[in-house]
């Protein structure tokens, strides 16, 4: 049964010593979710959010999460464009805990409304995590994990899903395109939340405000925190992140973009096989129809391969006006040549002319 507003406002005074709750409020739904949340008001207009775990696997997230904001001490936060939540008490439930964060501000940021300062806004939010000194992580016990896991890993899917026999095959010779480009992983593990989505990131007036869920902090691939803005087919606005991204990180991976949107279709490859794992019907069918959406996508959007590319691909007319340069290019040179034979030649005769 879900606890009420009010019972969980309890429990943050209890947490908290001298909080003075005035008002509080259900956050979700009631009967959905993995956590009881309300949200609080003090009596001096402070805001707090207080959180108890419904199953074991959100209290090992939460524990997660708490150790990852440890980790996040007040001088790696003054690093950050944006507010990072802190744990302002805990107190014993049930067996379980409820933990009272200090508020932060912002709305959910779907990918459907991005605007091209928004998405700008991502980028350097996101670069400003990767930026992050890799020690603050792992000095902590926290995982660092590199390019063969993070390849690795992919593989294991995609080798999942073929064996469902559900995979379409364009998707599998994508996939395995894309894992044997070796040029693909190469990059540099970072610093990354690991777990960036439309539900943590929190935004304001074109602008990233926050980010919440800090469960999956680790040293990895920094294209994981990029792979929720992506999908089959690469919207402008997801290559509007990328470039905000790489103006604040030169020196990263110009792959990045790309290992971002194959994680990104590895999802629904997840989804699949949690639908064959747990034997839901309903599951495997919607999987089935987003990878065959998927495919359509992708074959319809000419040079949206996966993988590091030769080259851009020229329409006829920017042909015909590189070739046309090259023509002229050739034509001046050899003006040159004979204006210099000409020279040279003057030259000489002046210099018998002298000697005579």
């Amino acid at each position: 049964m879900a606890r009420t507003p009010l019972t969980l406002a309890a429990l943050a005074t209890s947490a908290v010593a001298g909080l003075d709750v005035v008002a509080a409020s259900r956050i979700g739904s009631p009967r959905a979710g993995d956590f009881d949340t309300a949200l609080l008001s003090t009596r001096d207009e402070r805001w707090y959010v207080v959180r108890v775990p419904r199953t074991e696997t959100a209290e090992s997230r939460q524990s997660a999460d708490l150790l990852a904001l440890g980790a996040l001490t007040s001088g790696i936060r003054s690093r950050l464009p944006f507010e990072v939540t802190l744990p302002a008490g805990q107190a014993p439930i049930d067996g379980t805990r409820a933990v009272v964060y200090e508020f932060v501000g912002g709305s959910k940021t779907p990918v459907s409304s991005l605007t091209a300062d928004l998405a700008a806004s991502i980028g350097r939010a996101v670069a400003a995590i990767h930026s992050l000194p890799t020690s603050c992580v792992t000095e902590v016990g926290l995982p660092s994990l590199g390019p063969v896991h993070a390849h690795q890993t992919s593989g294991a899917i995609v080798g999942k899903a073929i064996e469902t026999g559900l995979l379409p095959a364009a998707l599998r010779e994508r996939w395995e395109a894309a894992l044997a480009d070796d040029r693909l992983w190469q990059f540099q593990p970072t610093v990354v939340n690991g777990d960036l989505s439309s539900e943590t990131v929190l935004s304001h007036a074109e602008q990233v405000t926050g980010v919440l869920g800090w469960h999956e902090l680790r040293v990895a691939d920094p294209a994981r925190d990029l792979a929720w803005l992506f999908s089959g087919r690469r919207s402008d606005l997801s290559e509007t992140v990328v470039a905000a991204y790489l103006q604040e990180r030169p020196a990263a991976d110009r792959q990045i973009g790309q290992r971002a949107s194959f994680y990104a279709e590895l999802e629904i490859a997840s989804w699949l096989l949690h639908g064959t794992q747990t034997r839901s019907t309903e599951i495997v069918d919607d999987a089935v129809q987003m990878l065959h959406g998927l495919v359509d996508d992708v074959q319809s959007s000419l040079g949206n391969q996966i993988g590091t590319p030769t080259g851009p691909v020229l329409a006829a007319h920017e042909v015909e006006e590189l070739l046309d340069m090259v023509e002229k290019d050739r034509v001046e040179q050899a003006r040159r040549a004979g204006s210099g034979d000409a020279g040279s030649a003057s030259s000489s005769a002046s210099r018998v002319e002298r000697a005579s």
